[in-house]
Order: structure tokens, then sequence, then C-alpha cells
């Protein structure tokens, strides 16, 4: 019962700073705060920069309510798709399949940034699927505006 799902937005910035950003957890944090908190575990605090591994991380809605746990299974793709940037196969007790693709490629003096998912959760896959488009919509809604700020909040 697997769901397939895409969602697309133009960046301002060009393609390789883009990339950089991806390879970066605070990216990641930011772009899901404050609709879903991250909290590494089994570790103090996610790397600076992904590796290639698996990274589990306990949710929390709005940081407050625990929506359980999520492997974050890294990974940096060499294909003919020279666009994937990095796929995240994770899972969780909710999620059987996580399938994250995140694709980066030039569009005018921008970038156009693709988040492109495959999701099971069983026979609740359709509210899965309705949550997750909550979810992406509000994380590209974040990476945009971000990216208007030039990632200034990252910089620091």
């Amino acid at each position: 019962m697997a769901r397939s799902l895409e969602f697309s937005c133009r960046l301002r910035s060009p393609p390789d700073e883009v990339r950089g950003w991806i390879r970066r957890p605070a990216l990641f944090l930011h772009v899901a705060a404050p609709l879903v908190h991250f909290s590494p575990i089994g570790v103090d605090r996610f790397p600076d920069r992904w590796e290639e591994g698996e990274y589990r991380g306990a949710m929390r809605l709005f940081g407050l309510l625990p929506i359980g746990w999520q492997a974050i299974v890294i990974e940096f793709p060499t294909s003919a798709d020279t666009d994937l940037v990095l796929r995240d196969r994770g899972y969780g007790p909710l999620l059987r399949e996580w399938d994250h693709r995140i694709a980066v490629s030039p569009h005018g003096s921008g970038t156009r940034y693709v988040d492109r998912l495959t999701l099971d959760a069983g026979w609740l896959t359709p509210i899965a699927a309705f949550g997750v488009k909550q979810f992406f919509r509000h994380r590209q809604r974040r990476l945009v505006a971000l990216d208007q700020a030039a990632f200034a909040p990252l910089k620091g």
C-alpha cells in the first residue's frame, strides 16, 4: 500500500550552495521546526554534516507531543541521475518504508529543489500520507524563506 509523493520549489541560491546545505543536519532540523522537533537518540547531537549511515531521532509534534522515533538512513547515491543529492531510506514503528530522495538542478539563475518520497505505513498509509503532505509543504515553505534570507540563520 505504498504511496509516492513529490514536492518542488524554486530557490534563488545556486545549486552548489543548496547541495552543501542539504548535507547539513542543521538545515533538516530548521525546516522541520516548529512543526516537528527531532532529537538524536543515543548521541548528544546530530553531526555537523551528514555522513552515510543510520541516525535515529525522537520526534515531537510542535516540540511537545511525542510521536515516536524515526531512523534516518543517509545515502549519497551515485547514479545516472546527477541531480540526486541525498537519499534517506529510513523507517520507524509507523513507517515501515520511507524512501526520501532530494534532487537539485539548475533553474534559471537559481535552483529547482525536489523532494520525492515513497512511504508505506500499512493500512495507515492514507492517514500517514496526509500528515506527510502537510509536513513537506511546511518544510518547503521554511526552505524558501531560509533561502530568501541567504541561509543566514544557519550560518552562525
